[in-house]
């Protein structure tokens, strides 16, 4: 008797919900656990004619496609952030009769023949994950004639659908809660490369900053690269040059306050005595790090489940207005404060 989905994700203690996306080939997986999946159900003797029984069968109306666009890769790329939004992003349109196709966009591609030959193949609307476009970037996609709806970010002059964080919320809930706990004048470790959603993150860190009666001049910023290793090595730089580091820091994502902790730590700061820190995006690093960090938890899947089904709703309802959808955050308390 060969093996069911439900018994391979016992076996792998992973979700269902997993297995599926894996052996269906859809996002949502990272490569390592879908080659994991992959190669059990083999050795299990798993019955792939199912799979394979269940497209013939489908329903499909259609297909929509999920562009990722990189233009640096400097802060997207192949982490639990993006994996748990394109995860969401499977399961929003898993009642659908679309099927999902992912492809990848990179900033020096020729985006228009790329988004005209989707029109031509049929295309019946496009997700697009936006974390590293500007308003420039963005202008071709304004041409589409199908619907499109921006994952993680949004534009000052043009009006689209788009589903977001609420960065805003975010930084002042982490600022406050610093300065109230440490009863000093936040740091911003801020990330040296500059996207819409850190920009947001820095105005809840100033409103937070001048709503406690503090000077937004006073603040110590650091500019440090956003990942673990570059802020790690940015901010060691900056303490070999002998910068002394402020009572507590709001970090804008949790890779460059894990960095930035372990750099501190090399130098003799204890953490949270010394020095406080708060990040953003509560990432599965800030329970492994120690100490603990306390962080900014964004509901990474419910924004792509949210993206995916206005997608649909555009598709078959037709709705001429746009909207954006707000997603709000709430703070984490860790030992990092």
């Amino acid at each position: 008797m060969s093996m069911t989905a439900k018994e391979l994700a016992k076996l792998l203690n992973l979700s269902e919900a997993a297995i599926s996306m894996a052996l269906h080939n859809k996002p949502g997986v990272s490569t390592r656990t879908r080659k994991k999946v992959l190669e059990a159900a083999k050795e299990n003797g798993y019955d792939f004619s199912r799979i394979e029984e269940s497209f013939s069968q489908s329903s499909y109306e259609g297909t929509v496609h999920f562009i990722i666009y990189k233009k640096s890769g400097a802060v997207v790329g192949d982490t639990p952030f993006f994996s748990q939004l394109s995860e969401g992003v499977g399961l929003g349109l898993k009642e659908s009769p679309y099927h999902l196709n992912v492809s990848y966009l990179y900033g020096e591609d020729r985006v228009e023949n790329q988004l005209s030959d989707l029109v031509r193949s049929g295309s019946k609307g496009i997700l697009l994950l936006g974390t590293e476009m500007s308003e420039h970037d963005f202008k071709p996609f304004t041409k589409l004639p199908i619907p499109l709806v921006v994952l993680d970010t949004s534009f000052e002059h043009i009006s689209t659908n788009c589903v977001l964080i609420d960065n805003v919320q975010g930084a002042f809930f982490a600022t406050d809660y610093l300065i109230k706990k440490c009863k000093a004048q936040p740091g911003y470790l801020q990330s040296s490369y500059p996207i819409t959603n850190f920009l947001e993150r820095s105005d809840g860190f100033y409103k937070a900053v001048r709503q406690n009666g503090m000077s937004s001049s006073k603040t110590l910023v650091h500019r440090l690269t956003p990942s673990m290793e570059g802020a790690y090595a940015d901010m060691t730089t900056l303490l070999e040059q002998g910068e002394a580091p402020a009572r507590c820091y709001f970090a804008d994502n949790d890779f460059i306050a894990a960095g930035a902790m372990k750099a501190f730590r090399d130098f003799g700061y204890r953490i949270p005595q010394d020095v406080a820190i708060a990040g953003f995006d509560n990432l599965p690093i800030s329970t492994i790090i120690e100490p603990t960090l306390t962080t900014i938890h964004v509901p990474k899947q419910s924004i792509g489940m949210l993206a995916a089904r206005r997608l649909v709703e555009l598709i078959t309802d037709k709705i001429p207005d746009p909207v954006k959808i707000l997603v709000g955050t709430n703070l984490v308390p860790r030992k990092s404060v």
